[in-house]
């Protein structure tokens, strides 16, 4: 499902008169979503509504929830010895979904950005099979925060020189700079300091002053700072 963000985003190149097909290519998406988006004229992202398998069995749940003081594993086989149809999963999920047993996460942050006002970037190992050997390789990716336009290559390794050849075929890409470029207080960037007290290395905040924007770091302990370019390689 599409996010606000993105959402808002075909809005805004439908507006300019930017072509459907243009859109799709970009934002990475299909046309007939881009055409769905455009019919809606709406960025809300709407609320899925779903049936719970669980939901016919929540009284049962919880009073076996009582019994076995919490341990999901006892509350499943106690409900399947009943001759109840509902697998492990669907058990964990309903619970986790309306806070049985657990308390409810609180939300880490919201980041919100203007066009043109940040960049991510991260780089991260990853084992690759080529000519039938596992071999390791570094991922490099870059994504605009407001459009979430997303650019990444791999490398052998990945040095000062290879993210300064990364970040020029990114911004080739993207078509410009973002006033900031987030990092993760890599050593190929910083001289000393983190998140806000980084320093980065003359050569790298030379090659930033070249294209425009400044290198900033988030606060150790706060990934969530740089979700944008995270999320989408986590996996």
């Amino acid at each position: 499902m599409l996010s606000k963000g993105q959402r808002t985003a075909i809005l805004e190149l439908h507006a300019q008169k930017v072509s459907k097909g243009e859109i799709a290519r970009v934002l990475g998406i299909s046309r007939s979503t881009v055409r769905k988006i455009l019919r809606s004229q709406s960025s809300d992202v709407p609320a899925l509504i779903r049936s719970e398998k669980a939901e016919p069995f929540r009284q049962q749940i919880l009073e076996e929830w009582a019994n076995c003081k919490g341990n999901l594993v006892r509350v499943h086989e106690e409900l399947v010895g009943r001759g109840l149809a509902l697998s492990y999963s669907a058990l964990t999920a309903f619970c986790r979904r309306h806070g049985i047993g657990q308390e409810p996460k609180q939300p880490s942050g919201l980041y919100e950005f203007q066009p043109g006002e940040e960049l991510q970037h991260d780089s991260s190992p990853h084992l690759v099979e080529i000519a039938g050997k596992k071999r390791s390789a570094q991922t490099a990716s870059a994504v605009l925060c407001y459009s979430r336009m997303l650019f990444f290559q791999c490398y052998p390794t990945f040095q000062r020189f290879d993210c300064k050849v990364f970040l020029t075929d990114a911004l080739r890409f993207f078509g410009g700079s973002c006033r900031y470029t987030l990092i993760d207080n890599t050593h190929v960037v910083v001289l000393c300091g983190t998140g806000r007290q980084m320093i980065p290395v003359p050569e790298m905040e030379a090659f930033g002053e070249r294209f425009g924007f400044q290198f900033r770091a988030h606060e150790l302990g706060d990934a969530n700072r740089s979700g944008r370019v995270e999320r989408p390689l986590s996996a």
